[in-house]
């Protein structure tokens, strides 16, 4: 069986526990998708399945192609099994993967926040406020020395793009999960901006 399904995020919101207790947890439209393919160790490497979701307007011939008459998928993401001899093309997945108290990760685009200075995008303390440094408050120091090695090092913390970039949050709680609706919510908050493209997985590692 798959470990995981596509979604999209909803937004955030309350709900209340059994024991009354209110709790904060996301809203994650999560599935139904369709297998597209099935990749296995033999003929691609290693074993994965490939899962279609939402629902696209147009395709392009080499796209129709590869769906067959599976349907029109605006997102194909890719799963890695262990086992895939229960799975077949064109199976439907669902909510119904997921549990209450389940552990998931979820993975997804986080907000994007444009080109951000190194106070913003790194919590930098900036520079002397005092004798003459009236252009540095915000500056970054020292990017490395002149002769040796005579060049910026790879990784150096600078200025440029904050966010936008593919992040995984561990070990979130599933809440409810309603088949019904293809509706999960998840304890806490998820990476992403709402409507943002979303991949559950069932976490390997407990709390």
């Amino acid at each position: 069986m798959a470990q995981g399904i596509i979604g999209k995020k909803l937004g955030m919101s309350q709900a209340f526990r059994e024991d009354g207790m209110l709790a904060v947890v996301t809203a994650i439209e999560a599935g139904p998708c369709t297998v597209t393919r099935i990749k296995t160790a033999e003929k691609d490497g290693y074993n994965a399945v490939q899962l279609g979701f939402g629902e696209a307007k147009r395709l392009n011939s080499s796209q129709r192609g590869h769906l067959k008459e599976l349907g029109h998928f605006k997102y194909l993401r890719e799963f890695r099994l262990a086992d895939i001899k229960e799975i077949e093309e064109g199976q439907k997945m669902d909510v119904s993967l997921f549990k209450s108290g389940d552990l998931v990760d979820i993975t997804g685009l986080s907000k994007g926040k444009g080109f951000a200075g190194v106070v913003k995008r790194y919590h930098f303390a900036g520079g002397p406020k005092t004798h003459g440094q009236s252009d540095r408050h915000r500056a970054r120091g020292s990017v490395g020395a002149g002769t040796s090695p005579g060049r910026v090092l790879k990784g150096m913390r600078m200025a440029g793009q904050m966010g936008n970039k593919r992040v995984t949050t561990r070990n979130l709680e599933v809440f409810q999960a309603d088949p019904e609706r293809n509706l999960l919510l998840i304890s806490g908050a998820v990476p992403g901006a709402r409507n943002g493209l979303l991949l559950i997985k069932k976490s390997r590692r407990g709390k």
